[in-house]
């Protein structure tokens, strides 16, 4: 994985950079934040804050009703607001982190690729509100919170295409297995199965026990291929 192990080489680069200026700052005097400064980054948290909240409570949770990453979406976006904020490490640092848990994801649990989507656009969040150039205001800022939120409701929402699923059914009826009773076999694994059967293949026959497996084929919203279905074996 290239990509990959490119960004993980700008992470350590950053991270050495940042050691680097740590040390050498550390000698010398360095003029304490004034107010304006301290106030620019609480409005800066306070704008991450509401765009992560929208993201995540708002956009996210309603459509996948799924609470497992909704604590670590937070988290992970604080935390690279935190450190691009008040660090002087490079958006490389931040990509970087981002290859790590994509790396992790092959290691742990896997993570699926849609919510790796949300862990991005938490990551990209971060470092819009924490590197934006506000010297001519906040709008460009606030113009690129909306639109990325605009954009993930959209797609996640209401651009939603058909996946084509397949279970793998026991199929006890072997007087429909014949190919020029394919159109009866359909007809009737519908009435049974209650779902839009398009297709269906024959994969193994079993003629001592009078079933066959047979792939269904079917088209729905959601992805489910991981999911089975098995008839009655008796």
């Amino acid at each position: 994985m290239p990509i990959i192990e490119h960004l993980l080489t700008q992470a350590a680069e950053s991270a050495k950079e940042l050691n680097t200026d740590f040390f050498s700052e550390s000698t010398a005097s360095s003029p304490s934040l004034g107010l304006e400064n301290y106030i620019e980054l609480i409005t800066r948290f306070g704008i991450n804050f509401v765009a992560i909240f929208i993201l995540i409570r708002l956009i996210y949770y309603p459509i996948h009703k799924n609470k497992d990453f909704l604590f670590t979406f937070f988290v992970f976006n604080i935390i690279i607001f935190i450190l691009l904020s008040t660090t002087k490490l490079k958006p490389g640092f931040a990509f970087g982190l981002l290859a790590f848990f994509s790396i992790m994801r092959y290691r742990t649990v896997t993570v699926p690729i849609k919510e790796m989507g949300y862990f991005f656009i938490c990551l990209a969040l971060g470092m819009v509100n924490a590197l934006s150039v506000i010297d001519e205001g906040w709008w460009v800022m606030l113009i690129c919170n909306v639109a990325i939120l605009i954009l993930t409701l959209l797609l996640d929402r209401h651009i939603s295409l058909t996946h084509e699923n397949v279970k793998e059914i026991t199929y006890e009826r072997v007087d429909l297995i014949q190919p020029e009773k394919r159109q009866e076999m359909i007809e009737d694994l519908k009435e049974r199965t209650g779902l839009p059967i398009h297709r269906a293949e024959i994969k193994t026959i079993n003629f001592l026990r009078d079933t066959a497996k047979v792939f269904v084929f079917y088209n729905a919203k959601d992805n489910e291929n991981t999911q089975g279905l098995v008839g009655d074996d008796d």
